[in-house]
């Protein structure tokens, strides 16, 4: 079977599938439309971000039998029409969990001890300790929405603190011994902290809007490392003004393009971004949560073990 990588990877991704039998080809620059040209000649294609699968796209591949997507989400993939041509999608939330766990912490660590400003202040020469005093995570309670692989991965990392942890999920019966499920108001009326861990839905795109955010009982902190479509920035700027969100940390953002390798669609600054970067209690990251050496080895592992494992049950 002949397999077209259209983004790098680990190399442990290729070299298992050629053990398995699977001929790897390689194409990280070639246009969308020029791919088209060929890719009725493959069976499979590994992809990242780098261009949708559109509708069009996948009814010029006529022989694929599988995509696999080194990464969480598959929101770049017209997975109804992949299905319609029996298409099987696989991707590897598995291989970034923990990363994506240990990145949400350390966030949410940093904004409760102001970490990034009192780093930036003694640089340039200011010794505030007052202004610096910190929060503890100690007796708080920490909503997630979203309790799938990364949700469990960031209750787990929370359950080593002394703080409350509740989830609210579409999903019925996800609880664990990490983390108690609980409907969306009263996540809303007990959390000190709120964390994302949701895919790009119709469910989810604009969810955190100025309505969902005015619901919450008393202010809270706000971190996403899921996607940035789920929050509207002009609604959340104008919570961190008004202080009902008391802080985000923010790993991904409204305005990525399609694509996650860079920002911005056009060359201007979004004015609501433009105010995020001149507050000091907001910490941005570049969509780096699941970004890690170890997972970049993960995320390949497990797309490869999917692969051969389908495969070889044909």
């Amino acid at each position: 079977m002949k397999v077209l990588h259209l983004d790098s990877n680990h190399v442990i991704l290729a070299q298992k599938l050629e053990q398995a039998g699977f001929e790897n080809h390689f194409d990280y620059t070639s246009s969308k439309e020029d791919i088209m040209k060929v890719i009725s000649k493959y069976d499979g294609m590994i992809v990242r971000s780098r261009f949708p699968i559109d509708k069009e796209f996948l009814q010029a591949a006529t022989s694929l039998k599988f995509i696999g997507r080194v990464g969480a989400g598959l929101e770049n993939i017209d997975l109804d029409v992949a299905q319609q041509q029996g298409i099987s999608c696989y991707n590897a939330p598995e291989g970034n969990r923990n990363a994506v766990g240990e990145h949400a912490l350390a966030m949410l660590l940093s904004l409760f001890n102001h970490l990034n400003r009192a780093d930036r202040e003694v640089r340039s020469g200011l010794w505030r300790r007052e202004e610096n005093r910190g929060l503890e995570l100690d007796g708080k309670t920490v909503g997630l929405i979203g309790y799938g692989n990364m949700g469990k991965a960031f209750a787990k990392k929370l359950s080593g603190f002394d703080c409350k942890v509740i989830c609210h999920d579409i999903e019925e019966h996800v609880g664990d011994k990490n983390c108690t499920q609980v409907s969306l108001q009263e996540l809303q009326q007990q959390a000190d902290v709120l964390s994302l861990h949701t895919p790009q839905t119709k469910l989810t795109i604009g969810m955190i809007d100025k309505a969902f955010i005015e619901a919450f009982s008393k202010p809270f902190y706000l971190i996403n490392t899921a996607r940035g479509k789920s929050v509207v920035t002009e609604d959340l700027v104008a919570a961190l003004k008004s202080m009902k969100i008391l802080g985000a940390g923010l790993d991904v953002l409204e305005y990525e393009k399609g694509s996650f390798e860079s920002l911005f669609r056009n060359s201007e600054i979004p004015t609501a971004f433009a105010a995020l970067l001149e507050m000091d209690n907001v910490l941005l990251s570049p969509h780096v949560a699941g970004w890690t050496v170890e997972s970049k080895y993960q995320l390949a592992d497990v797309i490869a073990n999917k692969i051969i494992k389908h495969h070889q049950a044909l």
